[in-house]
């Protein structure tokens, strides 16, 4: 990880699910007053979903590679937080996975929807906490949207995209999707090292284990408001939010033990994944390294996908 509106519109079916419900148990009820009583009653076929091509509405904010109607995607959450919108990492994992037939999604964020919003003046914690909103609501829409079609769907989140991605289950829930890969995030971050970014200030980690922070401020506006847009996620503490959440067997989490992004996983945290049943890899390495190994591992234990060579 760097130094460190969209309104829900999803269609209501439940009137109407309710009404047909409503239709067919009248119906029943008329049946059996003409019909022997010892006939059972007719069971309403369950509609059947669907898989169509993307919406234009949901194209506005993602980028994709593969099949519109495979039967499985993977939504890539990247690392950043920057202004730029990731796509060479869905062309990456789409040629990884390929002939698989998956389909490869990355999910806009607030700020590469829309760069302007930490090019100007300054912003507050309390804005980018709003921006992270945003960004979350845009992630879950597009999940929705795939499940909604009776797809599988698959969460990679890795360095910022790591705290994206626990964020979006604390909120939404560990069914959002069907399995997730966190790799280099954090459960529970340093004090010193949110506090500074949310002043605008870099830090990191000496040997993943003591964090640092500059004394001051980034010179330039726009990296001080991105280190608010990452102060944002890194304030929270996940044990507290994902707590409520008895099972989390649905989730592979990679971590080095000297992360110098992030710093490596502290006993608590570990503890906390393993009380949980979450899948834990650790690796000697920082926050890039050891992890072309380990993601063919996490891409094989979470998903049940072998990948192809990685660069």
């Amino acid at each position: 990880m760097k130094r460190v509106s969209l309104k829900m519109t999803n269609p209501n079916r439940f009137h109407f699910i309710a009404h047909l419900m409503c239709i067919a148990f009248l119906s029943i009820i008329t049946s059996s007053c003409s019909n022997d009583d010892n006939e059972p009653p007719v069971k309403e076929e369950e509609p059947t979903m669907v898989i169509t091509e993307i919406s234009e509405e949901i194209k506005e904010f993602i980028y994709f590679q593969g099949d519109e109607k495979a039967a499985t995607v993977l939504i890539t959450v990247p690392g950043g937080p920057g202004t730029a919108f990731a796509t060479d990492v869905v062309d990456q994992f789409s040629s990884i996975l390929s002939p698989k037939q998956i389909l490869t999604v990355t999910v806009h964020q607030a700020q590469t929807l829309d760069s302007t919003i930490v090019k100007g003046a300054d912003i507050t914690l309390d804005q980018a906490v709003g921006f992270n909103t945003e960004s979350i609501d845009m992630l879950d829409k597009a999940v929705t949207f795939f499940k909604d079609q009776g797809r599988t769907v698959y969460i990679l989140g890795f360095s910022f995209g790591a705290f994206i991605t626990q964020d979006l289950i604390a909120k939404k829930g560990i069914d959002s999707a069907d399995k997730y890969l966190i790799i280099t995030g954090r459960l529970d971050m340093n004090d010193v090292i949110w506090q500074g970014a949310a002043e605008g200030r870099n830090g990191f980690f000496e040997n993943g284990v003591t964090p640092l922070v500059d004394e001051d401020p980034d010179p330039s506006v726009k990296e001080r408001n991105l280190n608010r847009i990452g102060a944002g996620f890194l304030m929270n503490r996940y044990t507290q939010l994902l707590d409520p959440i008895e099972d989390l067997s649905g989730l592979t989490y990679i971590y080095g033990e000297t992360d110098q992004a992030v710093g490596s996983l502290t006993a608590e945290e570990v503890t906390f994944l393993q009380s949980k049943n979450a899948n834990i890899l650790s690796g000697k390495g920082g926050h890039d390294q050891p992890f072309p190994g380990f993601l063919q591992q996490g891409f094989d234990e979470a998903f049940g996908i072998e990948t192809g060579p990685l660069e």
